[in-house]
């Protein structure tokens, strides 16, 4: 069996001490790094005053962890800077955000060459190499330079931008023709596999050679391979000890009311100006229900060197004011704003005792939020879900309430719909959806993943021959 190495941009890998904090993605990689005696690469999250190339090894509950420290002026350029400045705004269709600056994107060339020559001498000839997201596109290249002959995979987890917003970017046709250095590039969600083949075909000249794309002289199987979550790990998880507490403080702390839920990183992507505007417009037309509604969010801060993202918190904690301030009671502020990280287990109670969960990224990847919600609800009680259309789970999950999360209206109108659905109605909707979110689990995504890595090169070899 061939062994698989998992190259991302930062390692988090479960400790085996119980740390719940760890996602459902991490224990999923993990267990299929235990399978195949793998080997998990990528950066510390450290900076050292002059890169060296050390690696520092160590085995976390079964898997072997190999990190590097990278240069403050790394950190800056590359990972604050081409990856979170210039392509995520970009790549979420945020072209008024994206800063293209020159040392960005050296930084990130710089970076990703300095990854593939400290991974190179740790890779024997059958391994296969899956490579995690926009971080390290040129990851592929740098190590054929470097003459590894190995089959490489590349997963993107957010979206591909249409054609009309890649050709925007600076160098768009050099990073493109990198991914061709892999054998096997897979997305999220169909539309977005449809839209890199639509700028290759257009752009590159690209042709299609069965279900494979041929450009720049290479030819590189594609596919959509949808993300999923632990689903009956999560449904358990919620019925553990902690999960309980937490709800039952939830429920003791909404009062009868109907908790509304929102879960999101801080980010600019997930649209919570647009949620906190609907949650508003809610209140504003539905006098006689507004007592009966609470709506937490919690949103842990990230990316704090980022302009953007100081921000967007500023604005959040503003627009949760000025609601709190026009709509609350001597008894009951409608909002609670929480900027703190929670244990997944904790979140699962969180899931259980909320009547609705607000869902509604701008552009969104996949969203395993809305799965993991699906999957902690009670079977004879479930709450329901509000979904964007632009969310990668808006393909499988087509049983929530759709919106469009830059409506406010919208969003007022599906809270109204979501708060006064009977019994019935939930349990159908949720009976659907769950049985969707434990069939396409993330085990089932990493397997099918895996498995078309494993084949893609005995095709050509076959093909070849």
């Amino acid at each position: 069996m061939s062994r698989l190495i998992v190259v991302s941009n930062r390692v988090n890998a479960p400790t085996g001490k119980g740390d719940e904090t760890v996602g459902g993605l991490a224990m999923a990689l993990s267990a299929a790094l235990r399978e195949y005696s793998g080997l998990w690469f990528g950066w510390s999250g450290k900076t050292t005053e002059k890169f060296t190339g050390e690696l520092n090894v160590e085995r976390c509950d079964g898997v072997t962890v190999a990190t590097l420290d990278l240069e403050e002026t790394d950190l800056n350029e590359y990972y604050n800077g081409y990856a979170n400045k210039t392509l995520w705004p970009l790549f979420h269709y945020r072209q008024d955000l994206t800063a293209y600056d020159r040392s960005y994107g050296e930084g990130y060339e710089r970076v990703n060459q300095r990854f593939a020559e400290t991974l190179a001498p740790l890779i024997e000839p059958d391994d296969l190499i899956w490579v995690h997201d926009y971080h390290l596109i040129p990851l592929a290249r740098e190590l054929r330079k470097l003459g590894v002959k190995n089959r490489i995979g590349f997963y993107l987890h957010i979206p591909w931008p249409a054609h009309q917003l890649m050709v925007t970017l600076p160098g768009h046709q050099k990073l493109v023709q990198s991914l061709f250095d892999y054998d096997l590039v897979g997305f999220q969600t169909a539309d977005y596999r449809q839209a890199f083949e639509e700028y290759v075909l257009t752009e590159a000249k690209g042709v299609m050679v069965g279900s494979d794309l041929r450009a720049f002289g290479r030819t590189v199987k594609v596919g959509a391979f949808p993300i999923g979550v632990d689903a009956a790990e999560f449904a358990e998880m919620a019925k553990s000890e902690r999960a309980w507490r937490t709800y039952n403080v939830m429920m003791a702390h909404t009062a009868f009311r109907s908790l509304i839920i929102g879960v999101d990183r801080l980010d600019y992507s997930k649209g919570l100006e647009e949620r906190f505007a609907g949650f508003e417009h809610f209140l504003a037309h539905n006098p006689d229900v507004r007592r009966e509604v609470l709506f937490l969010q919690i949103a842990p801060v990230s990316r704090e060197g980022v302009e953007a993202y100081q921000e967007i918190r500023a604005r959040l904690d503003s627009l949760s004011g000025r609601i709190n301030g026009e709509f609350a009671d001597i008894d009951w502020n409608p909002v609670r704003y929480v900027n703190k990280t929670y244990r997944r287990d904790e979140l699962a109670g969180v899931y259980r005792a909320a009547r609705v969960a607000l869902v509604t990224p701008l552009r969104d990847g996949m969203n395993l939020v809305a799965k993991e919600f699906v999957a902690a609800q009670n079977p004879d009680d479930p709450g329901v879900l509000i979904l964007s259309r632009f969310a990668g789970a808006a393909d499988q999950l087509k049983q929530a309430l759709m919106v469009n999360p830059n409506s406010p209206e919208e969003i007022a109108e599906a809270l109204k719909r979501a708060l006064a659905m009977d019994l019935s109605e939930r349990v159908a909707r949720w009976a659907q959806m769950f049985e969707n979110v434990t069939r396409e689990d993330v085990n089932a995504w990493r397997d099918a993943y895996v498995g078309a890595l494993s084949d893609v090169r005995e095709t050509h070899t076959a093909l070849a021959s």
